[in-house]
C-alpha cells in the first residue's frame, strides 16, 4: 500500500498538483488587470488606494494600482480588488 501512495505523491508533484502548502510559504495570485490574492500573509503594512503593502515570510508584497481595496482578509488569505498596474515582490529576511 505504501508503494502506491509514494507513487501518487511522486505524480502529483510531477505534475504540480499540490494539496497543501507544508511550509506555510506565501502564494500570490493575479487574476488578470483587477484582482491579487495573496495566501499565508503575515499582516497589512501599508494601505491607500494606489498602493498597498502586504508582509509575508521573506519580505514584502506590494501592488501598485489605481481604486485599490482590500475586499476580503482572514488570518490566511487576502483580496485586493482595484485596477492592478504592477505587482512588486521584495525579498528580505522575514
Amino acid at each position: 500500500m505504501e508503494r502506491g501512495k509514494d507513487w501518487l505523491r511522486r505524480l502529483a508533484e510531477r505534475a504540480e498538483l499540490y494539496d497543501e502548502n507544508p511550509e506555510k510559504q506565501p502564494l500570490l495570485e493575479v487574476c488578470g488587470s483587477s484582482r491579487v490574492v495573496i495566501e499565508y500573509h503575515m499582516g497589512v503594512l501599508e494601505y491607500s488606494p494606489q498602493r498597498i503593502t502586504v508582509k509575508v515570510k521573506n519580505g514584502e508584497y506590494t501592488v501598485v494600482g489605481e481604486q485599490l481595496s482590500l475586499c476580503r482578509m482572514c488570518t490566511h488569505q487576502l483580496l485586493i480588488r482595484g485596477r492592478i498596474q504592477c505587482v512588486q515582490i521584495r525579498e528580505g529576511n522575514g
